[in-house]
């Protein structure tokens, strides 16, 4: 018996939708032979570390916050898989007097970039795609880069000349592409030419996706050939469009589906829901009289994460998240990719993850290198002290939020704040510091 039009075509896309969920569960994250308990509070004894010595974590934070060095912050450092030290110190909102809580919600900004390049390897370990493949085989507006050559700062116009090379998935996880970060570019010319192009460079509330910014910034002249030096760049944000393109599921989606609930990482997206946006936590500077005060308005609008189109997904800047939540997916990477009886990577693709991806490239801090998602410490960086072992894994954000794992000592330290403008704040450094130091076994 024929069916009816609408009834055929009705069967035939829920034939498709049942092959697409087929697919999605065949390249979805597997079970594990191990099964890593999640992470949750333990006595520091029970992992050797003092609790005397952790104590003047409290110390420091509590100096901090009463100097005015920063308006509050969230201390969490585990140990083993257990939460040993997770405390609040001062204000999250300092003009309404809301004091800060342990579980509130943070804008991660740059720590969003360890996540996407999480991802992308998870699709990489699927076979999907080389590292070393340029991306205009995906997204083919990346074809033919050109080299900022020229520039007239009367007109904005300029010249340019041909790459000597395409831009590859590995250029972009490790900044070495040539792509510029417009509004916060080291260099003015870039700054000008990004913002003539309307690249979106961090955050939005405006109705643009990922996709429609990432075109554009194709289009548009690189710092130098790809592979020939480190900039910092937007190469997170084309590789969450990139994620797009090769998994068929909006990029906040597939972190949800992927990353995000297997790991139980439950307080952590681009956007917060009305339910959870009292928990945000304020960006505050410091006025002329000295007081903190709500960061106002300027290229972009701080509130972005509860108000607006919420259609911008920035791989590179834009997911908030709590203290717990970052831990925890950092504890994956302490297990070698796998929580929960869930594998995310495989430890061998950690490994490759860890490796000195960019030689002399990198100018960042003495005693380290920069990996596939990660600065990395290596002998120097241990031996200078008061930074970890080597292998230590650390990044930060833009809204003064840090962190490290320590895979030798399996220790993880998170320090939320939300500041920005001038700071005298030496929590960063110290706190890593009297993590390590509380170490009693």
């Amino acid at each position: 018996m024929k069916l009816p039009t609408n009834e055929h075509k009705m069967m035939k896309s829920f034939f498709i939708l049942f092959l697409l969920a087929l697919s999605f569960t065949a390249h979805s994250q597997t079970k594990s032979i191990k099964n890593s308990p999640p992470l949750s509070e333990a006595s520091p004894k029970s992992v050797g570390m003092s609790a005397e010595r952790l104590a003047r974590i409290d110390a420091m934070c509590e100096k901090a916050v009463a100097e005015s060095a920063i308006p509050g912050v969230v201390a969490l450092v585990a140990r083993r898989g257990k939460i040993v030290y997770w405390k609040a110190f001062g204000m999250a909102d300092n003009q309404n007097g809301r004091p800060l809580k342990t579980d509130d919600i943070f804008r991660i900004a740059s720590q969003s970039k360890a996540i996407t390049s999480t991802a992308v390897m998870m699709l990489w370990e699927e076979g999907k795609f080389k590292l070393d493949d340029p991306i205009s085989k995906y997204i083919p507006e990346f074809k033919n880069p050109q080299v900022l050559e020229r520039f007239k700062y009367s007109d904005t116009s300029y010249t340019t000349v041909a790459a000597n090379g395409e831009i590859t998935i590995r250029h972009l996880i490790t900044h070495t592409s040539g792509i510029g970060y417009g509004v916060i570019d080291g260099d003015e010319r870039f700054k000008m030419i990004y913002q003539k192009a309307g690249i979106t460079d961090l955050f939005t509330t405006e109705d643009i996706t990922i996709e429609e910014s990432v075109k554009r910034l194709a289009k548009l002249p690189l710092h130098h050939n790809p592979g020939e030096k480190f900039t910092y760049s937007e190469g997170l944000d084309v590789l969450g469009y990139f994620i797009e393109v090769m998994s068929g599921m909006p990029f906040d989606v597939f972190l949800k589906k992927r990353l995000f609930d297997p790991l139980g990482m439950k307080d952590t997206g681009f956007y917060l829901p009305e339910d959870k946006a009292n928990r945000l936590v304020k960006v505050q500077q410091k006025s002329e009289d000295g007081k903190w005060v709500r960061y106002p308005v300027t290229f972009y609008d701080p509130d972005y994460p509860i108000k607006g189109a919420k259609r911008f997904f920035s791989g590179g800047a834009g997911l908030c998240s709590t203290a717990k939540d970052y831990a925890t997916f950092l504890q994956m990477y302490l297990n070698g990719g796998e929580l929960n009886g869930i594998r995310l990577l495989s430890r061998t693709t950690i490994q490759t993850m860890m490796g000195n991806q960019t030689g002399d490239l990198w100018g960042g801090s003495a005693g380290k290198y920069y990996g596939l998602a990660f600065g990395v410490l290596n002998q120097k960086g241990q031996d200078l002290g008061g930074q970890g072992s080597v292998g230590t894994f650390d990044w930060g954000g833009y809204f003064n939020t840090q962190y490290f794992a320590d895979p030798k000592e399996k220790i993880i330290g998170i320090l939320m704040k939300q500041t920005q403008g001038p700071l005298s704040d030496d929590t960063g450094w110290m706190f890593r510091l009297l993590a390590g130091q509380a170490v009693d076994d």
